[in-house]
């Protein structure tokens, strides 16, 4: 599954030279956490979050870390630059990290999981914004039905992704997410790789193979 399938196209955006003030109103009246910053030609340039904000207004107020505790110990940079911030584009974390549209959505999930972030910007070959991945997107993904998950085995992986020799020999089940392979495979690396990719499919939960070699005789010669 590619991200495409699941991206929002409809995405919220902020432009640089908005305030900080234009973004939280945003952010709070379209209830996300985060937007893509776009310039005028639509190139995504960064990306401006809650923490962003959030840090700037605890680093201003009184109490716990006041101002004349800021000035003392400002030595994180990333709060230095926030509490100077003035506008989005002073704010945003850039470059943003963005993904292709035509990506598989693992490797979307993979990116958010060892980054820490919640949304991929989707961009084109040209920088340009066509939509928007979160993490929400990928648990629905997730918890697509068993046929969907099926079809997606047979048609697009066994069919076309991985060029097994016989897709129609493999027989695919998927109950409650769980996957069971049978039938025959031309060579023992299929009879490995084949789970393995399986896994990967979005909505599988876990993999039984019952593979077995056409020829039997094969794996000795």
């Amino acid at each position: 599954m590619k991200v495409q399938e699941v991206m929002t196209t409809a995405v919220v955006t902020a432009r640089p030279d908005a305030t900080l003030k234009e973004a939280a109103l945003l952010l709070a009246e379209n209830g996300v956490s985060g937007l893509p910053v776009v310039d005028d030609a639509g190139t995504v340039v960064g990306v401006v979050s809650e923490a962003d904000i959030l840090a700037k207004e605890t680093a201003t107020k009184s109490g716990r870390r006041g101002v004349a505790q800021w000035l003392l110990d400002s030595r994180d940079p990333w709060l230095e630059t926030r509490f100077a911030a003035r506008t989005v584009g002073q704010a945003m974390s850039s470059p943003a990290r963005t993904i292709g549209p035509d990506r598989p959505i693992v490797e979307a999930a993979t990116r958010m999981l060892e980054d820490g972030i919640n949304r991929l910007p989707v961009v084109d070959a040209h920088g340009k914004l066509v939509g928007l991945v979160s993490r929400a997107d990928l648990v629905r993904a997730f918890a697509r039905s068993d046929e969907a998950i099926r079809r997606e085995i047979e048609e697009d992986l066994l069919g076309r992704a991985l060029w097994v020799d016989h897709p129609d020999d493999i027989r695919v089940e998927v109950t409650g997410g769980e996957v069971t392979l049978s039938g025959k495979v031309d060579s023992p690396a299929d009879i490995e790789l084949v789970p393995l990719h399986v896994r990967r499919v979005p909505g599988v939960v876990g993999v039984t193979s019952r593979l077995a070699l056409r020829d039997e005789g094969a794996a000795a010669r």
